[in-house]
């Protein structure tokens, strides 16, 4: 008898290890600290604070102090996402129960003398709920360090919405600040769908954001354009997203009043309209005002009279909450 053909086996090719960078230990921490990191510690004193140690992070080598602030110096940056009350109380619980703050966050020290925090909001509300005098910081001397905001926030994974809303009111306040082209701020905005999200949900904070996300991100990019000026066109594609969804709403209540009960059926809509199922190659960018306008037209022409409901079980997906 034969033998049985052998399976092929495929090796994975282990990665390469990593080239050593960044400082050993004791170019971590040198001896004496810069000017200005001394002039940062003097004004951390005199705002009511203490100042443990500067040293240099050692993947990049930047300075920075570790401090303790008090708590009512500490604020989080004007443009983050707000708390969210139930993940404050979890915290305040679990600090309570070890009886240990762990986990400095992250301030950088404004013109007013105020630490804002880009990533420790709700480890300062929950502080705060304990009655705490002090909060542990890592303080940070360059104030473009406030809008990294998506980069730097480890508490809580952030959904569409709260990404969004983060990003355009960022980029509300930079705006005013410096007017230079949208595309240089691509680490702070992360991506550029969620500038036309963040409008999307100023307008409407229902907005279902996360149903269009997967097609902005194949039709969006970054402007060269000035902020300012970028950010008119963002309101503007807002608006053509929101006329969208009014369309895409419309499809939906016509498939309800079928007797169509699913939490799935705004995906499902969105998929029958979707123009770059099957048109778009991977890495491709497609237009964004084609894109949605192709859309539009197929939700007005959408015809609840022709789904089947084995159509609808198939299709699956996020339900619309998904945000």
């Amino acid at each position: 008898m034969p033998d049985a053909p052998r399976k092929k086996t495929t090796r994975k090719r282990a990665k390469a290890a990593a080239e050593p960078r960044g400082l050993t230990p004791k170019q971590a921490v040198p001896a004496e600290m810069t000017a200005a990191l001394r002039s940062l510690a003097e004004a951390i004193e005199a705002d009511g604070g203490a100042v443990v140690g500067g040293y240099r992070e050692p993947l990049g080598g930047q300075w920075q102090l570790l401090a303790a602030l008090p708590v009512e110096k500490v604020a989080p940056t004007p443009y983050q996402r707000d708390l969210s009350d139930p993940h404050v109380v979890r915290l305040a619980d679990a600090m309570q129960k070890l009886g240990r703050f762990m986990d400095p966050v992250i301030a950088v020290r404004n013109a007013e003398g105020v630490y804002w925090t880009p990533n420790g909001n709700h480890r300062l509300a929950a502080m705060r709920r304990l009655g705490a005098r002090t909060l542990m910081a890592l303080v940070v001397p360059e104030p473009e360090v406030a809008h990294r905001i998506l980069v730097l926030n480890c508490e809580k994974a952030h959904n569409v919405r709260e990404r969004a809303l983060e990003v355009i009111r960022l980029a509300d306040a930079l705006v005013q600040l410096d007017d230079r082209p949208e595309r240089s701020y691509e680490t702070e905005f992360e991506e550029p769908s969620l500038l036309t999200l963040g409008c999307c949900y100023q307008k409407n904070g229902r907005f279902s954001g996360g149903a269009y996300h997967p097609v902005l991100k194949r039709c969006e990019a970054f402007m060269a354009s000035k902020l300012s000026t970028a950010l008119a066109s963002r309101r503007e594609r807002a608006d053509q997203l929101l006329e969208l969804d009014a369309a895409v709403a419309e499809a939906v209540q016509g498939l309800k009043s079928r007797g169509f009960e699913s939490p799935y059926l705004k995906a499902f809509v969105l998929a029958r309209i979707n123009p770059l199922r099957f048109t778009l190659k991977r890495g491709q960018k497609a237009d964004f005002d084609d894109t949605v306008a192709k859309m539009l037209g197929a939700a007005k022409r959408f015809d609840p009279g022709k789904v089947k409901a084995d159509q609808v079980a198939r299709a699956g997906g996020a339900p619309d909450s998904a945000d």
